[in-house]
C-alpha cells in the first residue's frame, strides 16, 4: 500500500512538471517595431520642450548722427579735380597775382560765393575788402587757409564738400591746446573769442565740391 501511494505522488510530480512554463534567466533585449515600408514615423513631440532663448536686441542709431569729423592735412589725399583746384589758388596767392586768380574764378563752373552779399567784379571786391586796399591781404589768408588741415563734409549728398579750415566744421569749444596754436596762424585770440561767442567759425573759409568745383571762399556766419 505504502509502495503504491509513493508511486503515486511521484507521477503526479512528473506531470506537473512537464506542463510547467520554462524560466529564462538571460537578459532580453527589447527592439522597437519596425514600422511597415510607406509608413510615416511620427516625429517625436518637442511641444513640452522651452524655446531657445531669443538674442538680444540690436537698436538702430535712432539719430542717425554721421561718423565724427576727420581732420586731414595731405592733399595728396583729395581727389584730382579738388586738388587741382587747390594748387591753382594756392599758386595765384603765392604770386600775388590777381590775374591768375580772375581766370580760376572764371573757369569754374558756378560763380563762386566771394561775400554774403551781392558783388560786383569779384576781383575789385576782393580788392576793396582788403585791408591794403590791393587784395595782397585777403591773398594771404586764401594762402593760410588753404594750408591749413581739411574735412570731407556732408559725404554722399548734394553739400558734400572739401573745406578749409577745419575749424570752419570743428567743435570750437573741443579744440585742443595744439588745435588752438594752428587756429591762431589764421585768426587773433580776439577773432577767437568773439567767435566763441557766436559758437561758429565767422572768419574766411573755402568749399570744393569732389568734381572741383570752387563753390566759396567768403567770411561771415
Amino acid at each position: 500500500m505504502f509502495r503504491t501511494l509513493v508511486c503515486a505522488a511521484v507521477f503526479a510530480c512528473l506531470v506537473l512538471a512537464a506542463h510547467a512554463k520554462p524560466v529564462l534567466t538571460d537578459t532580453i533585449e527589447l527592439v522597437p517595431p519596425v514600422a511597415p515600408a510607406g509608413t510615416a514615423i511620427p516625429a517625436e513631440d518637442t511641444a513640452s520642450e522651452p524655446p531657445d532663448e531669443p538674442g538680444p536686441a540690436v537698436a538702430a542709431d535712432p539719430a542717425g548722427e554721421m561718423p565724427p569729423l576727420q581732420v586731414q592735412y595731405d592733399p595728396g589725399s583729395l581727389p584730382p579735380p579738388v586738388r587741382r583746384m587747390r594748387e591753382q589758388l594756392r599758386e595765384a596767392a603765392i604770386r600775388a597775382d590777381l590775374d591768375r586768380l580772375r581766370m580760376v574764378l572764371e573757369s569754374n563752373e558756378v560763380p563762386p560765393t566771394l561775400s554774403l552779399t551781392a558783388i560786383g567784379d569779384p576781383i575789385e571786391f576782393i580788392k576793396t575788402s582788403s585791408g591794403d586796399g590791393e587784395g595782397y591781404e585777403t591773398l594771404a589768408i586764401l594762402l593760410d587757409v588753404l594750408d591749413a588741415g581739411f574735412v570731407h563734409v556732408d559725404q554722399g549728398t548734394p553739400q558734400e564738400m572739401y573745406v578749409w579750415p577745419y575749424f570752419a566744421r570743428y567743435p570750437l569749444h573741443e579744440l585742443t591746446a595744439d588745435q588752438k596754436v594752428e587756429l591762431y596762424r589764421i585768426v587773433t585770440s580776439g577773432d577767437f573769442e568773439e567767435m566763441m561767442i557766436y559758437g561758429v567759425w565767422t572768419f574766411y573759409r573755402v568749399g570744393i565740391g569732389p568734381d572741383g568745383t570752387l563753390h566759396y571762399f567768403v567770411a561771415g556766419e
